[in-house]
């Protein structure tokens, strides 16, 4: 295996948590909580921000289309910062270390264009890649074999010199499909393993 020339990351689960059903079921409740989910579609709500629509007005017209559940739904982007939370402080000690070693580091992300820009003044970390592709400014999100395109065409490396790591099997299948190298993400440290095989890494700078 050639020794990747550029790092991707995915943000949510990997650089931050995104667990909005734990924030729910401790605002409302599990129970009540897997009511609201399955009868507002807030999940598809989210797939449309992530693919561009709008954050607050896409959020706050879907309370209005639940009146029973308004109050939560607006949570969605009124405490949205509770919701991406916390930190993984394992995977940002990596990305900057990559980053001092001069090693090119990318994030394909589905995030919407607000949110992200949001996030962007709450989180330093999101301010480090060398380039972001967000899916709320492409159109397109996760994955469509699209957006890896757009990525391939936009850093001019060959895809079998890309590492990237995602948590959801099904984006690194569909980058693994187009040649890239690929890691599912579980933890910092399996992410360490795997940047220290890459040659990317020493064991001082990616303890496992």
């Amino acid at each position: 295996m050639l020794q990747p020339q550029a790092v991707i990351f995915d943000i949510g689960n990997v650089l931050m948590e995104w667990n909005p059903e734990r924030f729910y079921d401790a605002q409302i409740g599990v129970a009540a909580r897997r009511r609201m989910f399955a009868e507002t579609g807030i999940e598809q709500m989210n797939l449309d921000i992530d693919a561009g629509a709008p954050f607050r007005e896409t959020v706050y017209a879907t309370a209005d289309r639940f009146p029973h559940w308004a109050e939560p739904i607006r949570w969605w982007h009124d405490r949205w910062i509770d919701i991406a939370a916390p930190r993984i402080e394992g995977s940002i000690a990596l990305l900057r270390a990559l980053r001092r070693r001069g090693v090119p580091v990318f994030a394909l992300t589905n995030f919407g264009t607000d949110s992200f820009a949001f996030a962007r003044t709450q989180y330093d970390f999101l301010n480090e890649f060398d380039r972001a592709w967000v899916s709320g400014h492409l159109g397109v999100i996760k994955p469509d074999p699209r957006i890896y395109e757009i990525v391939e065409a936009d850093c001019g490396l060959p895809p079998g010199r890309l590492l990237f790591t995602d948590d959801k099997p099904e984006n690194i299948a569909a980058a693994a499909a187009r040649g890239w190298q690929v890691h599912l993400f579980r933890g910092p440290e399996g992410w360490a393993r795997q940047l220290r095989a890459a040659g990317l890494l020493d064991a001082g700078e990616a303890p496992a």
